[in-house]
């Protein structure tokens, strides 16, 4: 049976990396003989310019119906002061909640050739391989009550964290088997000292270790863990973390790589459906000049080959396609230290050189 693609290209540099990654996706059907069918559909700014929502009715059914979602990104200042039903960023939420989303997986890893790219020093930094998996459809971000109260002296506002015992349990599950597949460690990351939903989250994923002996179990409190990350990343393997505090973790371990446009991620259902998208933003500033980093795009196709499309082979040579190309020399302009880089459009066809020199 045929594989469904959605492909979303949204706003800014989101429609530009977007583009690379089809570029691939359309070398790898042909050249593989894959059977996959694709749509590409507006998302964000974008679809609301055009259809006065940025998740059209059509995005969703859509998104329903595919086995994996490629997401550029969306969002620009020139959306912000929409009530928040309008605002770009409504629709990559709505998507992870209406589609159960709820396992954010985001690799963090240095290529060797790019250590000096990085903001720490290449002794700290060297060898760096860590999994962050954060909790996507809970917490603070969803919990109920929330809101702005205006007719209180003074005024206020307040938001409502809370997690449930099977949203703790099914978050852990991933992250202890994720661990089992590397260096068999994983670190849980909560505020236990002062919260009663990281103490609630502590104990569950304490009980659930006794079901993995093979897996060393840790706990970081939150501001330490983002300390820890940036004195001694190589301590962890895996980390796992709610919504919130798996959201500010990921990206301080993005930025140890030296750019952010390296890094891909997945958010994944029960039952590896899932949206695939770099962890960099739409970025506006850099729009429309061909100087974006596409390789976080493509390699949020390569996990979108592993694990929702079943052609983990396929995977494995975009992945080395792209190792290939940083030790060949190959910069796009964020990890160049000089004015020779490849433009965005020109990254693709040299991932599909390599493929077929592979």
């Amino acid at each position: 049976m045929s594989k469904k693609i959605l492909i979303l290209p949204g706003d800014g540099i989101g429609q530009e990396v977007t583009s690379s990654a089809i570029q691939i996706l359309e070398f790898i059907v042909d050249k593989f003989n894959l059977d996959f069918s694709t749509k590409i559909l507006d998302v964000g700014g974008t679809a609301y310019e055009k259809f006065g929502s940025p998740i059209p009715e059509d995005v969703l059914v859509s998104a329903k119906e595919a086995d994996a979602i490629l997401f550029g990104a969306v969002g620009a200042p020139q959306w912000d002061n929409l009530s928040w039903e309008d605002r770009p960023e409504n629709a990559l939420l709505t998507l992870r909640k209406e589609l159960n989303l709820f396992a954010n997986l985001r690799p963090a890893f240095l290529f060797e050739e790019l250590s000096n790219a990085s903001p720490l020093k290449e002794k700290i930094i060297q060898g760096l391989d860590i999994l962050i998996v954060r909790e996507l459809t809970g917490g603070i971000y969803f919990g109920e009550p929330r809101g702005v109260v205006k007719d209180k002296n003074p005024n206020y506002a307040f938001n409502t964290m809370v997690y449930n015992e099977d949203e703790i349990r099914r978050i852990a599950k991933i992250a202890f088997e994720s661990a089992q597949k590397r260096k068999g460690r994983l670190c849980s990351v909560e505020k236990a000292n002062v919260l009663e939903v990281s103490k609630f989250w502590r104990s569950i994923v304490t009980e659930m270790s006794e079901d993995y002996p093979d897996v060393e179990l840790s706990h970081q409190l939150a501001d330490n863990a983002a300390m820890q990350l940036v004195l001694d990343p190589n301590q962890f393997d895996v980390i796992v973390a709610s919504n919130l505090f798996g959201d500010i973790l990921s990206d301080i371990a993005a930025t140890l790589t030296g750019s952010i446009g390296m890094l891909p991620s997945a958010s994944l259902d029960s039952s590896f459906k899932g949206m695939y998208e770099p962890c960099h933003g739409s970025a506006p500033d850099i729009a429309q000049q061909d100087i974006a980093n596409p390789l976080a795009m493509i390699g949020s196709l390569s996990m979108a080959l592993k694990y929702s499309l079943g052609e983990e082979m396929v995977a494995s040579k975009i992945d080395l396609a792209i190792k290939n190309l940083i030790k060949q020399g190959f910069r796009t302009k964020d990890i160049s230290n000089g004015e020779n880089y490849l433009k965005t459009s020109e990254v693709a066809q040299k991932i599909i050189e390599n493929i077929e020199n592979e």
